[in-house]
């Protein structure tokens, strides 16, 4: 008997029919579910979308939601026992680490300067920072931490790596008070879990070099918003967002305004052939799952 896997899109109907033994169930999150949705093994949520955007009891047979995503908070703990959580991981590093790249850029040649004097038509010549030589410590050691150094070493720029324990090549997250002043950047790429929500605080704010870059492109609450504000508006720090506490971001919140801030809205991951990325990981973990093996992406909780 087929494998019922509930889809929230055309896109994933279509990748999944061509595989033997899967039997994909279109839905639309928020809305009631087809019939089919009873005998339904494998649940693909929508991007961005939490438990609250589907009706979960009607689900008798699930044992496995499938995320289009490497981010799984939302899910984390609301699931029903027995039923595995597998995130996207290995999906959208290339193009988050892609966005790094571009944010560190941007703020070492000072692009952002440089497009506000055209506008105002003005040649404001002046020599800018570089990236080649910069010392990067990443917070996180997953997919996207190698993707970032691979391309990072192509400005001649260095990355070290921390975990949630020690291991080859990569450190410990107790180490971080005797790391964070030593690089010139500081990249955020961990999930949220409870031990990740807020560490980056004004104590770990505070110890970070003078003139050094926050780079989030993990989730807004691993930030607290008001440390790195006061960060910011003293001009001790920079910052590259890609992602913000709350999110999206109000129309009256001081990020709009700070200084020595880039801002985007949550776009790192989100460039053309993401879906394509997304579903070739969703492909082979429903595949292994079919197979009677575990998913390679389940949730632990650790970076």
């Amino acid at each position: 008997m087929p494998v019922t896997v509930l889809v929230p899109d055309d896109y994933g109907v279509g990748v999944l029919a061509r595989l033997d033994g899967i039997r994909p169930v279109r839905y639309a999150p928020g809305e009631p579910l087809p019939a089919a949705a009873e005998l339904a093994e494998v649940l693909v949520p929508a991007f961005l979308t939490g438990p609250e955007s589907i009706d979960l009891a009607a689900l008798p047979k699930l044992r496995l939601v499938q995320m289009l995503t490497a981010g799984t908070e939302r899910w984390i703990g609301r699931l029903p026992d027995g039923v595995m959580l597998s995130n996207a991981r290995g999906a959208h590093g290339g193009s988050s680490a892609e966005w790094v790249v571009a944010a560190l850029l941007t703020i070492y040649r000072d692009l952002i300067e440089f497009t506000d004097s055209r506008r105002q038509r003005h040649w404001h010549y002046h020599q800018t920072d570089t990236l080649a030589g910069k010392r990067i410590l990443g917070i996180g050691a997953g997919d996207l931490g190698i993707e970032l150094r691979r391309r990072l070493e192509a400005f001649d720029a260095t990355l070290t790596l921390v975990g949630t324990t020690a291991r080859d090549g990569v450190h410990g997250v107790d180490e971080l008070p005797g790391l964070l002043g030593d690089y010139d950047a500081v990249v955020l790429m961990v999930p949220v879990t409870d031990q990740t929500i807020g560490m980056v605080d004004a104590q770990f704010l505070a110890a970070m070099a003078d003139g050094a870059i926050v780079v989030n492109v993990a989730r807004g609450p691993i930030v607290q918003t008001e440390a790195l504000l006061a960060e910011l508006d003293s001009g001790r720090l920079r910052a590259a967002l890609d992602v913000t506490d709350p999110e999206p971001l109000p129309s009256d919140h001081p990020l709009w305004t700070a200084p020595g801030l880039l801002l985007t809205p949550h776009v790192a991951g989100s460039s053309r052939g993401s879906l394509d990325r997304a579903y070739a990981v969703v492909t082979a973990e429903i595949t292994r799952y079919a197979a009677g093996e575990l998913p390679k992406n389940l949730v632990r909780g650790d970076y």
